[in-house]
């Protein structure tokens, strides 16, 4: 019976590898239509992304076109995001339980909503305010002149950064509703989560203080909300 379990075992190891492979080149080649699409429309496309600073330059022959690939990927990601999440989901109730599979049909559409409005909140919001906040630093002496690629940079990750980390309070909900976490474990974990969550705002922002605060303290709250959605799903057993 144990010889049988233990073979069992790398079998089922190598069906989860060869399927975590499939499922992630399919998205690559998502993206990549999706970014081939995207290249058709990277003028109007950038023409919006652009009103924040006004005008940007670039310092090397490669560079514009540079930006306008960056942007085509950028763009592509976002068209390919309801596919992405659909073999997330399909990867992750492979692991679930036949009554736990229900909830990815909820958590499916959710988690598209919570990325889009993540993507929102730093389009609308975080990237104003830190590209205003920049730009009131130059003087008469000194004169921003942003690169067009630094700028493409700067905004695509902070835009997927926040689509991501506002993920985090679904994500509290569904590890609540499938047993792993509960609101005393994730509020035992808040000074750990901080430490975590400053360390991530570094990782995925530019190096200066400010931006990085400006993910942080979202995340923060966020991390508070989780907490608030995993109460409202815990279930003593």
């Amino acid at each position: 019976m144990n010889s049988e379990t233990l073979s069992d075992r790398p079998i089922s190891l190598l069906w989860h590898m060869e399927e975590f492979r499939a499922r992630i080149l399919k998205c690559v080649i998502s993206i990549i239509i999706m970014s081939c699409f995207a290249y058709s429309f990277v003028d109007r496309i950038f023409a919006s992304l652009v009103k924040p600073v006004g005008r940007l330059v670039f310092i090397a022959p490669q560079e514009a076109f540079a930006a306008r690939i960056k942007i085509a990927f950028f763009v592509g990601l976002f068209l390919s995001l309801p596919f992405l999440l659909y073999q997330a989901w399909k990867f992750i109730s492979a692991g679930l339980k036949p009554k736990e599979k229900k909830y990815t049909l909820i958590f499916g559409p959710l988690s598209l909503l919570f990325f889009i409005a993540g993507t929102a909140f730093g389009y609308l919001i975080i990237v104003p305010v830190g590209i205003k906040f920049f730009l009131g630093f130059a003087t008469s002496e000194i004169i921003p002149m942003i690169t067009i690629s630094k700028y493409v940079s700067f905004v695509g990750v902070l835009l997927v950064a926040f689509g991501v980390v506002f993920e985090l309070p679904l994500a509290s909900l569904f590890l609540t509703k499938i047993g792993l976490v509960t609101p005393q474990f994730l509020s035992g974990k808040r000074k750990h989560a901080i430490v975590i969550i400053f360390i991530s705002a570094a990782i995925f922002t530019p190096p200066d203080v400010i931006t990085q605060s400006l993910m942080a303290i979202p995340l923060l709250v966020l991390y508070e909300v989780g907490i608030g959605f995993s109460k409202l799903a815990y279930k003593p057993g």
